[in-house]
């Protein structure tokens, strides 16, 4: 059965506040899709118009080759789990799977062997009789996927379904949800704030920013070609540098970045780059390296403020001694053993890396990330370092 989804030009509304601009989008179906985004930025929203809780103010929603406008929400074929899991706790397991089926007119022997075969499914097998509040949390989450499983939608839409688990928990779900997603090859809509969700259970991601979508690509991409700074700032870490363009060589860019000198990186094809034109360049923190006096390429001289330790590489918060900027560089385990006596609160290091594995993007003011707080922040464009001359 078809359970793709095609937002075609769907506008959403509250009064005079636009909560999603223009926005067309197709979901294959059987795909594993997520939107990933900051709060407020739109994305449960948008699911809401999939699911027929909202009605587009533009545009129509299409599932296979039905538009939605005039299909309630009952007759859609779509499930929904949201974040509170929304269980019975007067049911049992059996009851909770089975109650959508029963809704349905459908009899008991054949709700009982349908959630029996969803138990076996989701790796609960024997736990039909057991109450809700016998359940651990990650067994409620699957008791909540086999009762969306039940009454077999062809799009099954996730609201931050692992929000309030552990870490640990939440790590061990995603396996879990992708390994029934391949099982079932339904199409699955998922919705969260969490980079880690997004890039490990995900076919492909929409990165949302103020109701608009900012990048639809794979994990990989995402992580090693964002299209805006806004991306790049978002999904997993990294450092931006104010610069200008000096040159441009193909998608190599040379880079006055003012009292640090000169730097470089790459600009994908599309980006639009000229001499003297102003450009953000992101160093993601486990591209740059320790390097000696006589390493060649690019330097950064910082000096350490803090160093974390995080088992499988240590964490060094250093600030650039050209600019005052922070600069954070994660080192591997073998580079961390190589420069354990260099390590130290106050220490000088000079770091390089590689152009290749640096981005460069238009210096668009996108959102940044506030040291202080962790959150994505809107700003001005900022005056860059002084010294620059190139340009």
């Amino acid at each position: 059965m078809d359970g793709s989804v095609r937002l075609d030009e769907v506008v959403m509304r509250f009064g005079d506040f636009t909560a999603i601009e223009k926005t067309t989008l197709e979901i294959g179906s059987g795909e594993f899709f997520s939107f990933l985004g900051p709060s407020g930025c739109g994305k449960t929203t948008l699911l809401n118009m999939i699911s027929g809780f909202l009605t587009p103010t533009e545009g129509r929603v299409w599932i296979g080759d039905e538009a939605m406008g005039k299909v309630s929400v009952n007759r859609r074929p779509t499930a929904m789990i949201f974040q509170n899991l929304a269980l019975f706790p007067l049911m049992t397991v059996f009851e909770n799977i089975e109650f959508g089926l029963e809704v349905r007119g459908v009899d008991k022997r054949t709700r009982r062997e349908a959630s029996e075969k969803l138990l076996a499914l989701v790796a609960l097998e024997g736990s039909g009789p057991k109450q809700i509040g016998e359940l651990s949390g990650g067994q409620k989450q699957r008791v909540a996927i086999a009762r969306a499983l039940a009454v077999e939608p062809r799009v099954l839409l996730l609201d931050e379904p692992l929000s309030a688990l552990d870490l640990k928990l939440r790590q061990h779900m995603r396996a879990e949800l992708k390994a029934i997603q391949r099982k079932t090859g339904i199409t699955f809509i998922y919705i969260t704030h969490d980079q880690g969700e997004a890039l490990t259970m995900s076919d492909r991601v929409a990165v949302m920013s103020a109701g608009r979508i900012q990048q639809v690509a794979d994990p990989m991409t995402l992580y090693r070609s964002p299209a805006t700074g806004f991306v790049a700032a978002f999904v997993g870490e990294n450092n931006r540098l104010e610069t200008r363009v000096i040159e441009r060589e193909g998608q190599r860019v040379r880079l006055d970045a003012g009292n640090l000198g000169e730097l470089a990186g790459m600009a994908g094809e599309t980006v639009i780059l000229g001499n003297g034109d102003r450009a953000a360049l992101f160093l993601r923190p486990e591209h740059l390296k320790p390097i000696g006096e006589g390493d060649a390429g690019p330097r950064l001289s910082a000096t350490i403020e803090a160093v974390h330790f995080e088992g499988a590489w240590v964490m060094l918060e250093t600030r650039l001694e050209a600019s005052g900027e922070k600069l954070r560089v994660q080192l591997g385990h073998e580079v961390s053993r190589q420069y354990a006596d260099s390590l130290d609160i106050g220490q000088r290091m000079t770091f390089g890396y590689d152009p290749a594995d640096a981005v460069v993007l238009p210096d668009d003011g996108s959102p940044v990330l506030d040291e202080d707080t962790g959150e994505m922040v809107e700003t001005e464009q900022r005056a860059m370092p002084d010294g620059g001359s190139h340009a």
